[in-house]
């Protein structure tokens, strides 16, 4: 039976929403990957996974469609990933493209408390998990210098 339009509709605005909001703190962070390219990822992924669940029963096996979401988003996070002499950039942006994609086939496929929470832990990693890192830099690097202080000391001593 096909979706009402207030279904569609519900469906895409959620997709929208979620990837807004995920795409919100790509633009805090000033990052490549921000609010506008959040919400066409998730929209697309929304609409993609509605084509085919109203398409599955005339064509088949409505996981098909999604399957080739994860691909297609496969390249684009791939697109975000640079390689510079200081090291690799954009992995973050990369892997909020894919979990952004997949809240957008979580909403397109109806799952709206799975597209929700999987957005809520998202955001949380995203904006709790980078001052954390810090956090433990600092303590490895400070640990660092006083092994390396401790041997210094102690090549001097002998």
């Amino acid at each position: 039976m096909p979706l009402s339009d207030s279904e569609l509709i519900q469906r895409l605005l959620l997709a929208a929403l979620l990837g807004g909001l995920l795409g919100i703190e790509r633009e805090v962070k000033q990052k490549t990957a921000g609010l506008r390219t959040n919400i066409l990822i998730a929209l697309g992924s929304a609409l993609f996974t509605i084509v085919s669940i109203e398409l599955a029963p005339d064509s088949g096996d409505p996981t098909r469609i999604a399957a080739q979401v994860v691909t297609g988003i496969g390249f684009l996070g791939a697109g975000a990933i640079m390689r510079t002499d200081s090291g690799v950039q954009g992995l973050t942006t990369a892997a909020t493209v894919w979990v952004n994609s997949a809240v957008g086939v979580a909403a397109g496929g109806g799952q709206y408390h799975l597209a929700f929470s999987a957005a809520g832990v998202s955001l949380v990693v995203l904006f709790f998990v980078d001052p954390l890192e810090t956090v433990i830099a600092r303590r490895v690097a400070s640990r660092a210098k006083a092994r390396e202080a401790a041997k210094a000391k102690a090549s001097t001593d002998a």
